[in-house]
């Protein structure tokens, strides 16, 4: 019997010991909270660093006043100068700005890092606390009041052990909430550091883009001074020759997947009326189309009249019978038919995207929609676009889908990584974090960069 109370004394002796270590982790938990948020330094010197950013934002907002003004005066080898010097004090301004802003997350990531290691030791403590606890608590349980009242020697002991007991099981409730709430808590700071690394890449992304627009801008200059005093006065052909350029770059036969090239000029014209509409860049939504149209050339077309059966609408999209062997939860059959019917189109002879790596085809027009996705964003793009019923093949209804879809997808903050992360998604779907898909990403970045560069910016400058 004496050991029966031994044992009994121990078991809560011990899970005494875990409730206090619990206690402890928490009030360890608060301190390190505490001692980060109370940093004199760390807070000196973001504030510091908040002020230098304030400072340049200013100057930056300055500098476009100047840039504006000389975009305004007659057209002279002095003014065309004066703004590429402005653009370039410009873009060394923003540099320093990313630059700061850099160190500033820098500051931050590492807190939230630290932060984060400290909660998830305590998400392990609880929980190793957590199951000793219900371990103690099941023994207990599985042990009847005249046993407990029997392994006592008296009457205080066993009402001692009693109130014990009840202590224990109650502070289960306890250990589980704190478990719960740093879980939770931890989330929230991950998806903050998350967040803070995706803008310091933002940062970084905006450096390299910057130092290539002074890069550029400095060879422009370079050329303009080097003019002799003939050529000077004769600026007016230099300037011809700019016109020539962006006249070429606005005719140039702009490449639509499914549907017949059209110039450039017109498929920005339609961008930027879907960016007005959107807030989705025009440079983007055209990489996005780009990126498709040469996806196009190696997935291949179905559905042309000349198509053999294999390839026809009904063979290469889900319908009833899918539904019904369980392949597929589309109808997308039913979606295509409502759609060409409304269009007054033959959806024998419209061009659809072929099945591609073991899936469905159907994909319909420049922006490559399935036809129940198409169908369900229709009286939003019908809006947009102020007519009566959006048509997929049509390239301005395309291109207002494709930058309504990335707006949807998060792409209308503009900033790198929330563009490359919506391609991926638009990609990949729900598996678009997987390294295996980042190649699209990364090459739509790379023509947004090109576009923007080689095809708008001349364009914007004449």
């Amino acid at each position: 019997m004496f050991q029966k109370n031994k044992r009994s004394f121990l078991g809560i002796f011990f899970i005494s010991l875990f409730l206090l270590s619990i206690v402890f982790l928490q009030s360890g938990i608060t301190k390190v909270f505490a001692q980060t948020a109370s940093s004199g330094a760390v807070d000196a010197r973001k504030a510091q660093l908040q002020a230098q950013l304030d400072a340049l934002e200013q100057q930056i907002k300055d500098q476009q006043v100047v840039l504006d003004q000389k975009k305004g005066e007659t057209a002279s080898i002095q003014r065309d100068i004066s703004i590429l010097d402005a653009k370039i004090a410009e873009a060394k301004l923003e540099i320093k700005k990313a630059n700061v802003l850099i160190e500033q997350l820098g500051s931050d990531i590492n807190v939230k890092s630290k932060t984060i290691n400290v909660l998830s030791g305590q998400i392990d403590e609880n929980q190793q606390s957590l199951a000793q606890l219900i371990k103690k608590t099941n023994e207990i349980d599985t042990t009847s009041l005249a046993e407990i009242m029997l392994g006592n020697q008296g009457i205080s002991e066993f009402f001692s052990d009693a109130d014990s007991i009840e202590v224990i099981k109650s502070s289960l409730f306890d250990v589980y909430e704190a478990t719960k709430s740093n879980r939770q808590l931890t989330q929230a700071q991950k998806d903050d550091l998350d967040k803070r690394k995706s803008a310091a890449e933002d940062a970084r992304q905006l450096i390299v883009t910057e130092q290539n627009n002074i890069q550029s801008d400095e060879a422009q200059k370079q050329k303009l001074l080097n003019l002799s005093k003939t050529q000077q006065n004769q600026y007016q052909t230099v300037l011809d020759s700019q016109k020539k350029l962006a006249d070429s770059i606005r005719s140039a036969l702009f490449a639509l997947r499914d549907s017949a090239s059209i110039p450039f000029g017109t498929a920005l014209d339609y961008a930027n009326f879907a960016y007005k509409q959107t807030g989705v860049l025009p440079a983007f939504i055209l990489a996005i189309l780009t990126q498709e149209s040469n996806l196009g050339a190696n997935i291949g077309t179905c559905n042309r009249a000349s198509d053999p059966p294999e390839k026809h609408w009904q063979a290469i999209m889900p319908g009833p019978a899918d539904i019904a062997a369980g392949t597929s939860k589309r109808n997308d059959e039913a979606a295509y038919l409502r759609i060409t019917s409304a269009l007054g189109l033959n959806p024998d002879t419209m061009p659809l995207s072929c099945p591609w790596n073991n899936g469905w085809g159907g994909a319909m027009g420049p922006s490559q929609f399935i036809p129940t996705t198409w169908e369900s964003y229709g009286a939003a793009l019908a809006n947009l676009l102020g007519k009566t019923t959006a048509n997929p093949w049509e390239p301005k209804d395309a291109i207002m889908a494709t930058a309504y879809y990335m707006k949807q997808l998060g792409a209308d903050a503009q900033t790198f990584t929330a563009q490359r992360t919506a391609a991926l998604k638009y990609y990949a779907g729900s598996n678009w974090s997987k390294p295996a898909n980042a190649f699209y990403g990364d090459q739509v970045m790379v023509k947004v960069q090109n576009i923007q560069t080689n095809m708008i910016d001349p364009l914007q400058n004449n």
